[in-house]
């Protein structure tokens, strides 16, 4: 939840020869990468020097140590309304649902990217439509 949804830790982590793929960055052509989180843990804590200097290694290091500086409460401290995350079609929507139970009572909404299940050219896109079709209880002919 950290390295592979912080596009300024992984384009410096690539641009330092490591592949995207080993840091959880799915392929566009669907062929394998990392999905194992505390391996691509390792892999960025093994390339932490490269931030020294960076405005990401001063965020790491100084202010996310803060509990003033924790999502939650930078949530609170800017009186943010909404957050909007983005999920695909097929998204479990787990994360969403550990907030809600948390008791924690910012409002965090998801937005839909249905790529996966409308684009011919994606891949797997036969496999994610039929999985789509088994979400929504719906059959794939009606689409």
């Amino acid at each position: 939840m950290f390295v592979t949804p912080d596009h300024y830790v992984f384009r410096m982590l690539y641009s330092q020869g490591i592949a995207l793929e080993d840091l959880g960055i799915e392929k566009i052509d669907g062929s394998a990468f990392e999905t194992d989180p505390r391996e691509i843990w390792r892999r960025f804590a093994s390339h932490y020097h490269l931030f020294r200097g960076t405005p990401s290694r001063l965020w790491i290091a100084h202010c996310l140590t803060q509990p003033e500086y924790r999502p939650r409460a930078l949530f609170d401290r800017f009186s943010v309304d909404v957050i909007a995350t983005t999920e695909g079609a097929l998204d479990t929507l787990e994360h969403h649902n550990a907030i809600t139970k948390s008791g924690w009572g910012g409002r965090v909404i998801t937005t839909y990217r249905p790529d996966a299940v409308i684009d011919p050219d994606y891949p797997q896109f036969s496999a994610n439509l039929q999985r789509f079709a088994e979400i929504t209880n719906c059959e794939t002919t009606t689409w």
